[in-house]
């Protein structure tokens, strides 16, 4: 079976051709980090108006480098959210467009279960059930996955997602945007002990998260310096705040395993290609005997692959989207 995916949830205009739902033969994805960057974050309608300039020459691109035409194409997988709904109508629309005129069945896929389902193009020895930590810009989740298509929501953040305070401590710092690859650069070369920020546990046993207090903490302790941080200074209070928000996303991420009686961790979603998680979840995992995976870095960030991939799984068993099929800025997994 081979499958389109399409993928228009924030600021990356995406499109993958994937077979059988596990092997891809194109991923392309034109990034609008540069159009966003002077606003420290994603201005809506710019976002919008770049996917409608992007995603005809992006589709296109996936089908050539796939070498596939379009008559080739069995279905349709399309982001129908979360996400931002400007965004998620410009990729939907042109699905919808295309599975009316091509004769194609067309799915509509949530953007975090594409995550999830990214991990499987990777690892043809991944098999369920698992816990899945979804950690990105808009997301912070995690999951006991039963089995594809079968997601048990076990916490999620109750304020700002991981993401989204590595952005705003950068932007406070004003060192740019996207701010989580930049924290992760520079924490390569600083003391990730040299400031004792929060680690938000919330409560004992508790799978939820809450990020806003150690955002805050952050930003307190640099306004009450007596003078303008050093680069150094600066290095150093991005690493110990990255620090921070690592011991919590794999402190939790295991407790779900024990609590849960699992082995294997999927950690997935953009802020999963960051050096210092992966490498603290790997240590953790050797330690315990357990098994993580994590895709690529170019599998965490918004693709389109994972969004053929999930599609995949749900065409195969005869699910169809109607052609009013709409777009959600909230989507939980069902």
């Amino acid at each position: 079976m081979l499958v389109l995916g399409i993928e228009s949830s924030c600021d990356e205009t995406a499109a993958a051709v994937v077979k059988d739902g596990r092997t891809i033969l194109s991923d392309v994805v034109a990034s609008q980090d540069e159009v966003h960057k002077n606003y420290g974050g994603v201005v809506p309608e710019l976002a919008s108006r770049h996917h409608i300039e992007n995603i005809t020459p992006v589709i296109s691109a996936a089908l050539e480098q796939a070498k596939t035409s379009l008559a080739d194409l069995d279905g349709i997988a399309v982001t129908q959210g979360p996400g931002l709904v400007g965004s998620l109508l410009v990729g939907l629309s042109v699905a919808k467009a295309m599975a009316y005129v091509l004769g194609l069945p067309l799915v509509g896929v949530n953007h975090v279960e594409g995550h999830i389902a990214g991990a499987f193009l990777e690892n043809d020895d991944l098999r369920c059930p698992f816990i899945a930590l979804v950690v990105s810009g808009g997301h912070t989740s995690i999951y006991e996955v039963r089995g594809q298509g079968e997601n048990v929501l076990l916490g999620q953040t109750r304020d700002d997602a991981a993401g989204e305070a590595f952005d705003k401590v950068a932007k406070f710092l004003k060192l740019g945007y996207p701010g989580g690859i930049i924290i992760d650069r520079l924490s390569r070369n600083a003391n990730r002990k040299a400031f004792a920020f929060p680690r938000p546990w919330i409560t004992s046993g508790s799978l939820d998260f809450s990020f806003s207090g150690l955002k805050t903490a952050v930003i307190t302790f640099i306004k009450k310096m007596n003078h303008e941080p050093t680069a150094q200074e600066i290095n150093d209070i991005a690493a110990s705040f990255q620090e921070a928000v690592v011991d919590v996303l794999v402190g939790k991420a295991f407790l779900a395993a024990e609590q849960k009686g699992l082995n294997k961790i999927v950690v997935c979603g953009g802020v999963a290609s960051n050096q210092r998680l992966r490498e603290r979840l790997h240590e953790e995992a050797k330690k315990r005997g357990a098994a993580v995976f994590i895709p690529s870095p170019h599998l965490c960030t918004d693709n389109a692959a994972m969004i053929a991939a999930a599609g995949t799984y749900y065409l195969e068993r005869g699910v169809r989207a109607p052609l009013n099929l709409n777009a959600y800025s909230r989507l939980p997994i069902v």
